[in-house]
């Protein structure tokens, strides 16, 4: 048979540091890193696609305030931001995986599934919110939205400014999982659990309802790949590998890293909170789940058959 891999978009599939995330930009760089697709496709693997969705959505909800201060129209809540986001973003990888396709004579569908995550309305992650969204501010812009629109802003780790900061529940359940599976297995490319999944809760018994929260995207991805049983999951982000203590004299990338080791690294705080922290925490989330192997590289990468960080149990 073969073998089913989840892959995982980074930020910077999508947007790159500095850029302001015009359609040209972003369509540049998903061509970029779906042509580096084009090995897991050649070498047989059945792909399915999730990606991140932070600014996308953060300007979405910006464009929602101007709208309804300007013209009246009414504001949509962040789940129906989060779900406009996977419809764009599926948009711009499907046009552009399918350019990939035909120009290499290559026949497959690539299909978008707007995708709901089920959390729990009582995780604990609602009392504190932590997930950042959207662009960057000065602390001034930012006090000055806090007081408008009651939202909770934060400073970047990196010192890059402040964002508005969520709540991130832990996924439960991928919606429509069964469907992404089989449609994966018949040779269809699937983008799904675009941004990590539109948050949805029993608000009573068989009654769903959306909630202002986003939800990791490595983590809505470790959990898919794990519901799905797929083989591999690859976590695509800007650096060839996993290191300790990055950027220092001491820096050592990591070729092989098993799951005792990485939550030590993890309690030492060797992996940023805002970057790198989170995908480990998704790699061992589906190593442990399944015992299968989970890695981390940047996606030219993809071309060399050891490429990466390969997280193991």
């Amino acid at each position: 048979m073969k073998k089913l891999a989840v892959v995982a978009f980074g930020g910077n599939a999508l947007l790159k540091a500095g850029q302001k995330g015009t359609i040209d930009e972003q369509e540049h760089n998903v061509l970029e890193t779906c042509e580096n697709l084009l090995e897991l496709i050649k070498k047989d693997y059945n792909l399915v696609i999730t990606h991140g969705n932070g600014p996308q959505v953060g300007n979405i909800l910006l464009q929602n305030i101007a709208g309804a201060k300007i013209f009246g129209v009414p504001e949509m809540p962040l789940d129906i931001c989060g779900a406009y986001s996977q419809g764009l973003i599926g948009y711009m990888i499907e046009q552009q995986l399918r350019n990939i396709l035909e120009k290499n004579n290559l026949e497959k569908d690539v299909i978008t599934i707007v995708t709901e995550v089920l959390v729990d309305k009582n995780d604990p992650a609602f009392k504190k919110p932590t997930k950042p969204i959207g662009p960057f501010y000065s602390k001034e812009e930012a006090d000055k939205m806090a007081t408008e629109t009651n939202a909770t802003f934060a400073e970047d780790s990196a010192k890059r400014g402040w964002r508005k900061v969520v709540a991130s529940p832990k996924p439960l359940t991928i919606g429509n999982r069964k469907s992404i599976e089989r449609l994966a297995r018949e040779g269809q490319i699937i983008i799904a659990v675009g941004g990590g999944g539109i948050p949805v809760f029993y608000v009573e018994p068989n009654k769903l309802q959306g909630i202002d929260a986003v939800i990791d995207k490595d983590l809505a991805s470790a959990l898919l790949a794990t519901q799905i049983s797929a083989d591999e999951f690859f976590i695509l982000t800007d650096v060839p590998k996993v290191f300790i203590n990055f950027k220092k004299p001491n820096e050592q990338a990591l070729d092989v890293l098993n799951i005792e080791d990485a939550k030590k690294y993890l309690a030492q705080g060797q992996f940023g909170a805002g970057s790198m922290g989170p995908k480990v925490k998704a790699a061992i989330s589906f190593v442990e789940a399944t015992g299968k192997e989970a890695i981390i590289t940047e996606a030219s990468q993809l071309k060399n058959p050891e490429a990466g960080t390969r997280i193991v149990k």
